[in-house]
């Protein structure tokens, strides 16, 4: 049982204000050089048994914890993690939002840049940190694995320099998720065999619990202890597989300062919404209990509430809350009242979602400057689609109309190699492995959102999209109504980027730059497509390697939602690619 695991979320914020933590004192250690600092953590990837909602079972853990240890590095350095694979099945862990400069040997996305750990094998990571401060995290980049093998990334300023905001009295990693009472693994493998659609979580989590609406649950909650007058940065994680949220503290409102590891300029909401794999850093002034008076509202614990957001009515979701309590420690007695709730929107308020979205904007400021690309050299337009596969005969196919359910970008179904791209395509085998030739636009031109369309079919192919180093790159992502649409959180490995416009209908290439914010855009690493709608990203290619892009719903990444960008090396030496560390692993 994992009920006294809790705490150490709340610990790990506590134990750091502005360094490496003791976040596993056994495993994290750091030394210097004259130029960056090192940090060295081990992870040993094990099964563990943990019990939610009144049932026990076994998961895939680092270390045994339940989300994973906290990373804590600054701006800068280079963190070294090794993993033992002491679990039964293979396994890569991504560093997500590390830009990792010149090294996708690190990157760890299974068969894209590496071929995974092997049960009773060791790969060492060498994690770059550049411009990257704020709130990233790590997690598996192998089957389903990253639904309990995942963790936070606190990236604090280099030392001497100061956040761009005043210092908050306390640091808190949130991570919402999702559980399942089966087994992750052989839910994906039954999905698979079938064609079929992922089975939905059976509760959303906040730090790994469910929280008091929860059956079994109330006594293992998550809670923050808080005092009045004090502030506290909230680095809030969506490492959930499928799920979108809605995220508020019932009676405060947040500020959100940073997202994905940038700088934001300042802006309060009442609620925020968080995308899988998107991160938000935000700060709590916590100005409701004080000694000696009781809050309005008669009492002096509330509810932070995680509420899914979903778009596609004809997708199956897991449509519960999770919750966590924050309460004031240094209020006086007062008797049992339940928390108070949040106001959150609806399930499918779409407009909620954008609201947020687009009050997002860069810091640009001296110390943190924005540098939007104006001139573009490469411009692609891909569609998002979920698709169908026809089902092979002889076969029982349970997806749409008994094929199988598919994904695709601009209708290429990705086809996940056998072994590693990058090895290949560093040693020049690329064409053994996969096909450079990616299209930078749709093979068809429709109408992308209409209701009625009968464009279902797909093809599986590995086919990636190479890129000139420096080159400018502007894509925008159009969603499509192919099987109903919905939104997309699009990441990409190896590189932030601009989003510099947004917009909801079929992206118009006449009309839609004029609306672009070349001036302050948000500088993300995933970015939340809206529903029937498109996202424009621009970024330069400057860092040589083989980068993945694919959807964040992992069903949809498993359907084949994905491709990968080749950067080629540049002239000077450091515009290439560095060489490959001894020991990777092999498939």
């Amino acid at each position: 049982m994992a009920i006294g695991k809790i705490p150490l979320i709340w610990l790990l914020g506590l134990a750091l204000a502005f360094g490496v933590a003791a976040a596993a004192p056994a495993q994290a250690s750091s030394s210097s050089s004259s130029s960056r600092v090192s940090r060295h953590y081990d992870f040993f990837i094990r099964e563990a048994n943990y019990t939610r909602l009144c049932r026990e079972k076994t998961i895939l853990t680092v270390n045994g914890e339940f989300p994973g240890p906290t990373i804590f590095a600054r701006s800068g350095d280079v963190v070294f993690v090794n993993v033992y694979n002491q679990g039964d099945k293979n396994i890569t862990i991504h560093w997500h939002g590390v830009d990792q400069p010149r090294n996708p040997w690190s990157d760890g996305p299974a068969y894209i840049t590496q071929c995974p750990i092997q049960p009773g094998s060791k790969f060492t990571y060498r994690i770059i940190l550049s411009e990257e401060e704020g709130t990233l995290w790590w997690h598996a980049h192998s089957d389903f694995d990253r639904a309990t093998v995942h963790g936070a990334i606190v990236i604090h300023p280099k030392r001497g320099a100061a956040y761009p905001f005043r210092k908050p009295d306390k640091e808190i990693p949130v991570i919402l998720g999702e559980w399942w009472h089966r087994d992750v693994g052989q839910l994906l493998g039954e999905a698979l065999s079938t064609g079929s659609d992922f089975e939905p979580s059976d509760a959303n989590t906040i730090n790994g619990q469910p929280g008091d609406l929860f059956p079994c649950s109330s006594d293992s909650a998550f809670r923050l202890p808080v005092e009045h007058g004090k502030t506290y940065m909230l680095r809030i994680i969506n490492a959930a597989l499928t799920t979108e949220f809605f995220f508020a503290i019932a009676g405060h409102r947040l500020t959100v300062v940073g997202t994905d590891a940038a700088y934001t300029k300042p802006f309060t909401v009442d609620h925020l919404f968080i995308a899988p794999g998107q991160t938000k850093t935000v700060l709590l002034h916590a100005d409701r209990g004080a000694r000696g008076h009781r809050s309005s509202d008669g009492t002096y614990r509330y509810y932070m509430a995680a509420r899914p957001h979903a778009t596609n009515p004809i997708a199956r979701f897991d449509n519960s809350t999770a919750t966590a309590v924050l309460e004031y420690v240094d209020a006086p007695p007062a008797a049992a009242t339940p928390p108070v709730m949040p106001f959150l929107p609806a399930i499918n308020d779409s407009a909620a979602a954008e609201e947020y979205s687009a009050q997002l904007r860069s810091l640009a400021s001296d110390e943190h400057p924005v540098d939007v690309p104006r001139h573009v050299d490469h411009r692609m337009l891909i569609t998002i689609a979920v698709n169908e596969i026809p089902c092979t005969p002889g076969e029982l196919c349970k997806g749409p109309r008994n094929n199988r359910v598919a994904a695709s970008l601009n209708n290429v179904s990705f086809e996940m190699p056998s072994t590693a791209i990058l090895g290949a395509y560093y040693h020049s085998a690329l064409g053994g492995v996969a096909k450079p030739d990616f299209p930078n636009n749709p093979a068809v031109r429709f109408n992308y959102t209409s209701e009625d369309l009968p464009l279902r079919f797909t093809a599986r192919d590995t086919r990636v999209k190479v890129l000139e180093y420096g080159a400018v790159v502007e894509v925008v992502f159009q969603d499509t109504a192919i099987l109903g649409t919905e939104s997309h959180p699009m990441h990409l490995h190896g590189y932030s980027f601009y989003v510099v416009g947004r917009g909801l209908g079929n992206f118009d290439k006449n009309k839609a730059p004029a609306t672009y914010n070349l001036v302050d855009p948000p500088y993300q690493n995933t970015v939340s497509v809206p529903k029937a709608g498109w996202a424009a990203i621009r970024f330069r290619a400057a860092n040589p390697g083989v980068w993945f892009m694919h959807c964040h719903f992992e069903r949809h990444m498993v359907w084949g939602m994905e491709t990968v960008f080749i950067v080629k090396n540049g002239k000077a030496r450091e515009a290439k690619m560095m060489p490959p560390p001894p020991n990777m692993p092999r498939c």
